[in-house]
């Protein structure tokens, strides 16, 4: 490594190759050593001599140190087999706060018929909420919807729509009930 730009993506690189590495050395040795212990102990029926312990040791100690020496031969100047970058979506839908006043609701069933009605009127409505004391309903939606449409229905539940108001979305526009 050099004092160049260029070195710090061949840095992660060698570290995730690294990782990589280590991650296949932990999965061998515990494969080995899952088949090995009860092996040594004896679980299958066959004694196994200390001196054929201690070599399959050193032989799991060398594949390890075998399998390590293998970062040497990483490219880390080679950008070919990089993650490529996809480009965000370019196309930004803001979530709109949709408020709707509406007159003649009186109670909690009323604000649950309205939340109904808008709910299967607008498919794209979350978050939807109805105050029958402030006399409004809100949902947030990503889409735009036919005023006209909404108005029309809760028309037809029998309340009466005054208007539909527009906002973007911020974190406070819908009230709780």
């Amino acid at each position: 490594m050099k004092n160049r730009l260029t070195d710090v993506s061949a840095a992660i690189r060698l570290s995730r190759a690294a990782i990589r590495n280590i991650h296949e050395n932990l999965f061998w040795a515990f494969i080995y050593n899952a088949v090995c212990i009860p092996l040594a102990i004896g679980l299958y029926g066959i004694e196994m001599k200390p001196a054929y312990g201690a070599a399959a040791m050193a032989m799991s100690s060398f594949c390890v140190c075998m399998n390590a020496l293998r970062l040497n031969l990483v490219k880390i100047h080679d950008a070919s087999h990089d993650k490529k970058i996809k480009p965000k979506n370019t196309k930004e839908e803001k979530t709109m706060t949709k408020t709707v006043k509406i007159e003649g609701m009186m109670c909690g069933m009323c604000e649950a018929h309205i939340c109904d009605t808008i709910r299967k009127t607008v498919p794209s409505a979350k978050k939807v909420a109805a105050s029958h004391s402030k006399g409004e309903a809100s949902f947030l939606t990503e889409s735009s919807i036919d005023e006209q449409v909404l108005k029309a229905a809760i028309s037809e539940t029998g309340y009466t729509c005054l208007s539909v108001e527009s906002v973007p979305y911020e974190k406070k526009g819908l009230f709780r009930h």
